[in-house]
């Protein structure tokens, strides 16, 4: 009876049907308190109510013994949470409830247990990130209180704080009419973006679903949470809110919810032919048009490296990861590999989330990473060097065209200055360009910049910093323009 209109109270009779397995009225209009009989549904396995308006506190259900899946989520539920919850094999969310967080049975697993968004829970396993509780335990109690001093400058107890319980699975469903492919806008390493419409903001989002069978999935969906909570840019792709839950079938279900944008990716610009001929773009970019995303492109990434609280790697930068608002202005997204970094000295970086398993997709990583090194911004600095050939080229670093010692930096090096229109595409210099514009000196000079971020070498390749003033020089000598113009 999920996902439909129904309104009132659950009634008490509930509790009369002794072998209902499962009881799922998720998403609809029903309120008040839930009736006190649920805990007579002896047989009960799945009890779904999230997405409604029941208040109060939880029955005592400590009988259903058999019970599989609870799910509270998005109620107005509060109260302590009873202390049997701990023996129930999966429960997800947990809602203005109050008191000591249970630290035995599936309560001792973090990645499925979610206490978001209940600023008055203590307690728990450590991975929760709650403040200590401050109860001073009973007389005979063997239980341990841990006691300490509350910190009011906390942001959030945990990571996702800021983003749990802002949207259900339902409504996503709902507003990507049931993940419909006429909705899919894209897919990455770890999942799938689609189109969707929330009515309610009356705001179409983009929303990256990630593929939970896929190895790495759960750490790319933290990655990107935790790399994207405090930030905040302009050409950032802005997270709007996330989604951790079970989908109707009681498997595992995370998603990332960002700001649409309209104009798609770079990719789809740049390799319109491989593109859905209802989304392909039906002009090629301009060199100035260009020459601005990588400006943009650049500042984002002197952003993460140099201006957020601790400095934060991509590590996945390409043109699929750049996004395109109404007026062609770049922004950077997927931060499903971003690794925030502590700086000890000049040269040495160290993780501070695991930087075991992907770094980057071929073509674009640098070279070091796929011999193990170390993660740095150095890093995004050759993978920036590479997107700028790729723009100006319109050829992948994967093309088959290379191979061996023979690579899309090579082809560029081996051009410059002479030959640099052989390389260059084509539709630049019939597409918007006044007669008499050298071309040819204007390309040099950004495929110049793209070569010394793409050294072999991460100590040789320039900081980002120093590619902004240079690419924001270049715009200004060549199209007269004032700084920060974008025409």
């Amino acid at each position: 009876m999920s996902n439909n209109l129904l309104t009132n109270c659950l009634p008490e009779d509930v509790g009369r049907l002794e072998s209902l397995v499962g009881l799922s009225v998720a998403h609809n209009k029903l309120y008040g308190k839930l009736p006190k009989t649920l805990g007579k549904c002896l047989s009960m396995e799945k009890l779904g109510l999230q997405g409604n308006s029941f208040e109060g506190i939880i029955p005592d259900i400590s009988g259903l013994m058999g019970i599989k899946y609870v799910d509270f989520s998005s109620n107005n539920l509060s109260g302590r949470i009873p202390e049997y919850l701990a023996n129930f094999s999966y429960l997800e969310y947990l809602n203005n409830f109050e008191g000591n967080v249970p630290t035995e049975g599936k309560f001792k697993n973090a990645t499925i247990v979610s206490v978001s968004g209940n600023k008055n829970l203590c307690g728990g396993v450590l991975e929760l990130r709650l403040q200590p509780c401050f109860t001073q335990p009973p007389r005979k109690s063997r239980k341990k209180i841990a006691i300490g001093k509350k910190n009011t400058n906390d942001a959030t107890p945990s990571t996702l704080g800021v983003f749990h319980e802002m949207i259900s699975y339902g409504d996503l469903r709902n507003a990507t009419n049931g993940f419909s492919s006429s909705n899919l806008i894209g897919s990455g390493s770890f999942g799938t973006v689609f189109k969707a419409f929330l009515p309610a903001e009356n705001k179409v989002v983009a929303v990256k679903v990630l593929n939970m069978q896929r190895r790495g999935a759960m750490r790319s969906f933290m990655a990107e949470c935790e790399s994207l909570k405090d930030i905040r840019h302009r050409k950032l792709v802005k997270l709007l809110t996330a989604c951790s839950s079970i989908d109707f079938q009681g498997n595992e279900f995370r998603a990332l919810i960002y700001e649409y944008m309209p104009n798609g990716s770079l990719d789809m610009w740049l390799h319109p032919k491989e593109t859905e001929e209802s989304s392909r773009p039906s002009r090629p970019l301009t060199l100035l048009e260009r020459l601005n995303i990588a400006i943009d492109v650049a500042s984002d990434l002197e952003y993460l490296h140099l201006s957020c609280h601790e400095a934060i790697a991509h590590c996945d930068l390409k043109p699929s990861n750049v996004l395109l608002d109404d007026d062609l202005t770049a922004h950077v997204s997927d931060f499903g590999l971003a690794r925030i970094l502590l700086k000890f000295d000049q040269e040495t970086f160290i993780n501070q989330l695991s930087s075991a398993g992907v770094r980057g997709s071929i073509g674009y990583a640098a070279p070091e990473y796929a011999i193990g090194g170390e993660i740095s911004v150095h890093g995004d600095a050759y993978s920036f060097g590479i997107l700028s050939f790729e723009m100006f080229s319109r050829k992948r670093p994967t093309d088959e065209m290379f191979g061996g010692d023979f690579t899309l930096p090579s082809s560029i090096r081996s051009a410059l200055p002479e030959h640099v229109l052989d390389v260059a595409d084509e539709s630049i210099l019939h597409n918007g360009l006044r007669i008499g514009f050298p071309a040819a000196e204007c390309l040099t000079k950004v495929l110049e910049v793209g070569l010394r971020c793409s050294e072999e070498s991460p100590a040789n390749r320039l900081e980002v910093s120093e590619v902004v003033k240079e690419l924001i020089s270049i715009k200004e000598r060549f199209f007269k323009t004032r700084r920060g113009a974008r025409r």
